[in-house]
């Protein structure tokens, strides 16, 4: 195909084209027409791409080089819809947009750097992380009717997408897509933007975007009607929203309302006085605090006493309502009321309103402009409420003032008077009723309890240092083989040459090839076959033998060399990889104090006391399949092995004012929501166990500042010698998922 270049002089080209073609829009090409006879033009700019030589450009006749473009590499292509008519000399104007392609979320793929479209179905409020990083959680789903969660980081809350509400649309640029336990994840990456819109059919379509640079065409705007419309026959978004005047006790609830008051209470709880115009049906909590730290207006506050409402916020929500701008407007989510703990029948039908810390349920306090389509509503609404009391107050004392906020000061105090939900979530035996721990203690073992207590302390503070290997046959317990365990423990493999006579069986076929290193390596690896067929690389199972084990060794440990390379780079791309040697006749496994399979990044064990390890032949009954898993079970049960299982082991210290003790957590992935044996090498996975750890049992608070824990546990016996001793341990029992 040739290449000309035609060059083109004001808006005209310099040389004619052929006069048997004819002009055609690029909107109006279709697929099946004949356009030989035609042309369109067009101008587009290539942004963010590399220069490669074109491998084809002597069979084809192009041009010797070409542009490579990726989403990762954050490319991207404008087409200039309106050609500039200018010299090129002079200053261009050409309506430039970008074309960005939009992924949907059932093509999501691990890996990958996307754009897409969706529907809030739940968000968290931003807040604040455990670094300096603020951090939403977000879960969309779009018309392929997949759900994705999306956790995103920023150092500037105005960066992160400003969702109010579910049901809200947004687009993400350059969300990270991860795969975890099967399921699409999404993070923030390198140049992370966001437009969101409001999700109701027939309002406009107004874009909130975190950046003050973006672009949005026709075609996104009709992506954004369409989404709506989904949404509204598909489905259920609509928020736990209420007003004032329809709450009752023990209700969760999102509030949409004006601040008009604000007081430190102490040093883990702030009070926020709002109102929404409308009137709570039930006598109400007045936080006792002192004049002096109350912010607003004294006036006004004093007309809407009957009207505002104290709503007092604890832990992570402390420092953004600190912030708060008096007479802003604010959407409370997950507020909860509850009965006033009444020392007397005369205020026993007051309720309270709670903010409790953490951001289960999407808890935290939303910032509304004053565009917002509900704020204008509520600005109408309130500007029409008629305050029944207009007592002039400038005349009042200074006393009589402070007695109007301080009339409630011998009640309790906010930390004793809120009593947190649990942090954790019971998974079975839901007839069972609390016990004190002091009557758990006083009871012989061995026995079951639902307890609710907090978490002083608990072991080890090193969270790796937890993970075992156990083994359910003899239940013992071992560590995980660090770096100098596994270096010790090949040293005394025997460096045999590949045996040429065990290469390329009936169910495997074997390649050999010696590396160029100093070290002259020969590596041998055979490809196990499904009826006399190799698979697909992420159905393999493969096995590899190398000839200087005790080089293979250290390295494996160390992290670094050509060995280890070589061996991660095949347990990426192959589903399984085995370590094997020659023996004689036939292949063997290594001794079982080194893994006896390799999976993607873990390591698989097997006990020693336990196993009676087979030949290596039997895997070719597996091979034999219809269609083989090769999972790490079928393959332990194939070559004799009993399998160690990744365990999380921890010693928590309970209390409950009645009494402490100490209980054991034996835990393979229930306790946590993570697998034990993943922890080791997934470093987001222990960035989200230490954060739960620090909500459960958060760093330097007073015991009154721990969340509940709600859990059973079961007290059993051990005998030590002459002695024997009770023990506890929790079961049945998770975190709250969205405890963090």
């Amino acid at each position: 195909m040739p290449v000309q270049l035609l060059k083109i002089i004001k808006g005209k080209p310099e040389t004619q084209l052929p006069s048997h073609l004819q002009r055609e829009e690029l909107k109006h090409l279709q697929i099946g027409l004949d356009h030989t006879n035609k042309y369109f033009q067009d101008i587009f700019v290539v942004a963010g791409f590399k220069v490669a030589e074109s491998p084809t450009a002597r069979e084809d006749g192009r041009h010797a080089c070409h542009l490579q473009v990726s989403e990762e590499a954050g490319s991207a292509i404008y087409i200039c819809t309106q050609p500039s008519v200018t010299p090129f000399s002079g200053t261009t104007s050409a309506s430039v947009a970008p074309k960005y392609v939009y992924t949907p979320l059932n093509c999501l793929k691990d890996g990958t750097v996307v754009n897409l479209y969706g529907i809030v179905k739940f968000f968290k409020p931003p807040y604040i992380s455990k670094g300096t990083d603020y951090c939403s959680v977000v879960t969309l789903v779009d018309q392929s009717n997949v759900k994705l969660t999306c956790t995103l980081f920023n150092g500037n809350l105005d960066s992160l997408p400003k969702i109010y509400k579910n049901g809200d649309i947004v687009r993400f640029h350059r969300v990270k897509i991860r795969e975890y336990n099967g399921q699409m994840q999404g993070i923030t990456s390198a140049g992370f933007a966001s437009l969101t819109f409001d999700g109701t059919v027939g309002a406009p379509v107004v874009p909130r975007a975190s950046s003050k640079v973006y672009t949005f065409i026709d075609e996104e705007q009709k992506t954004v009607e369409e989404l709506r419309v989904w949404a509204a026959s598909n489905l259920s978004v609509s928020g736990p929203e209420a007003k004032l005047s329809d709450v009752k006790p023990m209700m969760f609830f999102d509030l949409t309302c004006q601040l008009v008051g604000k007081a430190k209470v102490d040093g883990s709880s702030f009070l926020l006085k709002v109102w929404d115009g409308t009137k709570c049906p039930y006598p109400t909590w007045k936080v006792p605090v002192e004049t002096k730290e109350l912010e607003g207006d004294k006036v006004l506050l004093h007309h809407l006493r009957n009207l505002t409402v104290d709503v007092l916020v604890y832990d992570n929500h402390v420092h953004l309502a600190k912030s708060l701008k008096i007479g802003s407007f604010l959407r409370i989510y997950s507020i909860h009321t509850k009965q006033a703990s009444a020392k007397n029948e005369d205020i026993s039908s007051h309720i309270e309103f709670h903010l409790h810390g953490g951001t289960c349920y999407g808890r935290g306090i939303g910032i509304l402009p004053e565009n917002n389509p509900d704020v204008e509503e509520l600005k109408t609404f309130l500007e029409c409420v008629e305050l029944t009391d207009s007592q002039n107050m400038e005349n009042m004392s200074s006393s009589e003032l402070g007695d109007a906020f301080d009339n409630n000061a011998d009640l309790e105090s906010p930390l004793q008077r809120c009593q947190q939900l649990s942090a954790t979530v019971l998974t079975d035996h839901q007839d069972m009723s609390n016990t004190t721990l002091k009557t758990v203690l006083n009871s012989r073992a061995p026995q079951q309890f639902r307890i609710k207590a907090k978490l002083r302390s608990f072991k080890p503070q090193k969270l790796y240092q937890s993970v075992k290997l156990h083994c359910s046959k003899c239940n013992t317990l071992q560590e995980v083989p660090n770096g100098d365990a596994f270096d010790s423990i090949l040293q005394g493999c025997e460096a045999t040459a590949p045996n040429p006579e065990l290469q390329s069986m009936s169910w495997y076929e074997s390649v050999m090839w010696t590396t160029g290193d100093e070290n002259q390596r020969k590596i041998t690896i055979h490809f196990v076959k499904h009826y006399e067929m190799l698979q697909r690389p992420e159905n393999t199972l493969l096995m590899i033998e190398v000839l200087i084990w005790k080089r293979l060794e250290r390295l494996l440990l160390q992290g670094k060399g050509g060995t280890l390379k070589e061996i991660w780079k095949l347990t990426r791309r192959f589903k399984c990889v085995i370590p094997v040697k020659s023996k004689e006749d036939n292949l063997e496994l290594l001794d079982l104090s080194a893994p006896f399979l390799l999976q993607g990044n873990i390591k698989y064990y097997g006990c020693k006391k336990c196993s009676t390890p087979k030949s290596i032949k039997n895997l070719s009954s597996l091979a034999e399949k219809r269609e083989p898993s090769w999972e790490p079970t079928e393959i332990a049960q194939v070559l004799g092995i009993e399998p160690l299982q990744y365990v999380f082991v921890m010693k928590f210290t309970l209390l409950d004012g009645t009494g402490a003790l100490n209980a054991y957590l034996f835990d393979y992935e229930k306790f946590f929501q993570i697998p034990a044996s993943e922890i080791l090498t997934n470093s987001f996975l222990q960035q989200k166990m230490e954060m739960t750890m620090n909500t459960l049992s958060p760093p330097g608070r007073k015991l009154d500042d721990l969340p509940w824990l709600e859990c059973f546990i079961k007290s059993y016996n051990i005998a030590d010698g002459m002695k024997h001793q009770v023990y506890y341990q929790i079961f049945d029992t998770t975190v709250a998922e969205d405890v963090v």
